[in-house]
């Protein structure tokens, strides 16, 4: 059972309120980015709390009882680096203002973790995955509410994969895209910033079949978005995207534990990468403000890079045949 509570109302309660108020305004923070900072900070200071201390008053030694008190409740090494990085913001804040004369989590080093490298398919395995969706979005045998589905999950996959948008970012759009033939639209991303992606011919297509199976099936969903949930107000959710893209990967001899929305933003980044694409470009596309987050994919870069040596190089053996 979780000891998170909320901050008791005092200077803590300020600090705290102060600092969320900054990362939302200044530093754009989604409000699902402010609520894990919020939860962070009020487990902090209950810990403390219990310690006879507070969040804003404690030492050195009080972060790092609390970070070691973390591993005894079983939080992995990547949940409690989060929560110190956290800490490590909030703390530099309060520096930051005069708050305090000093950061007590400067001496504490943080754990360094290889990134692990994404899950990604093979375009092959993506090819079957969208015929699949493709082939379902046409067959008239299932009932126009069915088919309406069926031509929701076509027009996601395709519209996934051809922009690599985050799963938020793609389930909340709205209803006007149905009224652009154009190839690219605008997003609105992290911190609400909005940026142009590319969605192509095909997703253009399976969007406006999706349009014909919505007007056929006379489902009345929400108007205000272009994914409505088809039973309920509002659009589809990121779980129900998930769960109906792994039963399709089933369908298409896919294991499902391979697949995930997430997967396929990843593929979108390396099959772009693997053919050519510049590193730069892939960031814009991918709305990572830091170019450090799309390094992960420099591995693909890697194997390109290899391969281009090793075929064309005239001192390759490749060349010498």
């Amino acid at each position: 059972m979780s000891r998170t509570k909320a901050i008791a109302p005092g200077r803590d309660g300020i600090d705290v309120e102060a600092f969320l108020e900054m990362m939302a305004v200044e530093r754009g923070a989604s409000d699902n980015t402010i609520a894990a900072y919020r939860r962070d900070l009020e487990d902090a200071s209950a810990f403390l709390g219990g310690r006879g201390t507070s969040l804003g008053g404690t030492d050195t030694d009080g972060v790092r009882a609390y970070v070691g008190e973390l591993a005894a409740r079983g939080f992995a090494e990547t949940s409690r680096s989060r929560r110190l990085s956290a800490l490590r913001q909030f703390y530099r804040f309060l520096y930051t203002e005069g708050l305090r004369a000093d950061d007590p989590t400067g001496p504490i080093e943080s754990a360094r973790k290889k990134r692990p490298l994404p899950k990604v398919m093979s375009e092959e395995e993506v090819d079957r995955l969208l015929d699949r969706a493709a082939a379902e979005a046409e067959d008239l045998s299932l009932s126009p509410g069915a088919l309406a589905r069926a031509a929701r999950l076509a027009a996601l996959v395709e519209l996934l994969y051809a922009s690599g948008m985050r799963v938020s970012e793609l389930v909340a759009l709205p209803r006007a895209v149905l009224r652009t033939r154009n190839r690219a639209i605008v997003v609105r991303g992290k911190g609400e910033k909005e940026r142009m992606v590319p969605i192509g011919e095909a997703a253009v297509d399976a969007l406006q079949r999706f349009a014909e199976a919505m007007r056929a099936a006379g489902t009345k969903a929400d108007e205000r978005w272009l994914f409505p949930a088809l039973s309920d107000s509002g659009h589809l959710t990121r779980q129900a995207f998930a769960r109906d893209l792994k039963a399709l990967a089933a369908r298409a001899g896919i294991p499902a534990a391979k697949i995930s929305p997430h997967v396929l933003r990843h593929a979108f980044a390396s099959h772009l990468l693997k053919n050519g694409a510049d590193l730069r470009a892939v960031q814009e596309l991918l709305g990572h403000s830091d170019i450090s987050t799309t390094q992960i994919y420099t591995h693909v870069l890697e194997e390109r890079l290899i391969r281009l040596v090793t075929d064309h190089h005239p001192l390759s053996p490749a060349s010498r045949d």
